[in-house]
């Protein structure tokens, strides 16, 4: 899957997060932040079980796939990764990340992804150390660190995870990106990326801005500026 990662090029990217965008005009607000150079969208899907929110489902990823080119960032904050990542997928899924926490057969559920040809993604809680993904952190294409607790939008930056991002950003392969998720603002991005996240989901700080190409373009002219001095 290497090869035809649409992620694996070196860089650092913002990634606009649908959870924040105005669920009325989903299609207006995506193709605004696509215009305004965004080349990824992040998808937070919620079950009610594992998080204690629920957001959206397969259908609406799918209704909103022949809106934008933009690249489908998808993470299942869901109980039963494996048995839903073919739904996932069909809907029009580019990378889906499960969470660590939500199985125990993490290698089981990279093989189904895989399989259905998609990229695949793993993602840990700021309790959960980096140790609960040895066994696939070398095999998926990129790690997500969550900098909230999972569940809900709106939250403040946690920057004790900030260690954790700097481990990883150590052991992970070039090719592998390195995400992190939850309270994304001017300031904390800055922090994120000296850190070594090259992958930065931004909620609130983008759709819930008044301009939202404005804000993204703010927030990766901070993102560039601190890349270039870390």
């Amino acid at each position: 899957m290497e090869g035809s990662f649409a992620l694996s090029r070196p860089g650092v990217r913002i990634a606009p997060s649908l959870l924040a965008a105005d669920f009325s005009r989903l299609a207006d607000e995506v193709q605004a932040v696509e215009r305004g150079g965004a080349e990824v969208l992040h998808l937070d899907v919620m079950d009610g079980h594992f998080v204690p929110n629920i957001t959206f489902g397969p259908g609406l990823i799918k209704a909103l796939r022949p809106h934008t080119t933009m690249f489908f960032d998808t993470h299942l904050m869901i109980d039963d990764p494996l048995q839903y990542a073919e739904a996932f997928a069909k809907a029009g899924s580019d990378l889906i990340t499960f969470s660590s926490e939500a199985t125990q057969s993490p290698r089981e559920v990279v093989a189904e992804i895989r399989r259905l040809g998609k990229a695949v993604g793993v993602a840990i809680s700021p309790g959960t150390p980096i140790s609960a993904i040895e066994t696939v952190m070398h095999d998926v294409d990129l790690v997500l660190v969550m900098s909230v607790w999972p569940g809900f939008g709106g939250q403040e930056f946690m920057p004790e995870v900030l260690p954790k991002v700097r481990e990883l950003r150590t052991l992970l392969k070039p090719r592998q990106r390195l995400e992190v998720d939850g309270g994304i603002d001017p300031d904390t991005i800055v922090e994120a990326v000296r850190a070594g996240a090259d992958t930065i989901v931004a909620g609130t700080s983008v759709f819930g801005q008044a301009d939202p190409p404005t804000a993204l373009e703010e927030l990766r002219q901070r993102a560039v500026a601190a890349r270039s001095q870390h």
